[in-house]
């Protein structure tokens, strides 16, 4: 199979099962998992074609999944996991609240803020607010619950 890497995947759905299951025994070094259909075993194979022809995930990549995996094994359901993006030690979050620019450092143990240490975000969230506020929302960590864009109140 050393033609184009994408006439290679734009053939996969005219393969038989037992095409594709050969194709999976030497694509993977091993049996296409038993009951697999064959609509699900199209995606895998053009993804793998794809990642021998040119390199699969970085190192940090595929530490990162490993870890989100071994967190789902543990978790006792989907929403015992929540991924934030990890903030490196020394980053600086600023944020503006009724006119008043607060400033919050990431530190080995936590954050700092006006010189105090707190071991959340949420707790400063609730400091400079008075009302109970997600932490990583109020600082703008959160993709679904963001807060950039909104008025201070």
């Amino acid at each position: 199979m050393r033609t184009n890497i994408s006439d290679q995947v734009a053939k996969l759905p005219t393969f038989s099962r037992q095409q594709l299951l050969d194709l999976w025994k030497r694509l993977y070094r091993r049996a296409a998992p038993r009951g697999m259909r064959r609509e699900r075993m199209i995606p895998f194979l053009a993804y793998r074609i794809q990642e021998n022809a040119y390199g699969g995930f970085k190192p940090s990549t595929l530490s990162q999944l490993r870890r989100i995996s071994r967190r789902l094994e543990r978790s006792k359901s989907p929403t015992d996991l929540i991924l934030r993006p990890k903030v490196k030690v020394g980053t600086r979050m600023v944020r503006q609240w009724r006119g008043e620019s607060h400033e919050v450092i990431v530190t080995q143990s936590g954050y700092e803020y006006r010189r105090a240490s707190y071991k959340s975000l949420s707790e400063i969230a609730r400091k400079i607010t008075g009302t109970r506020w997600s932490g990583p929302a109020f600082f703008g960590l959160n993709r679904t619950d963001s807060v950039q864009g909104r008025r201070d109140d």
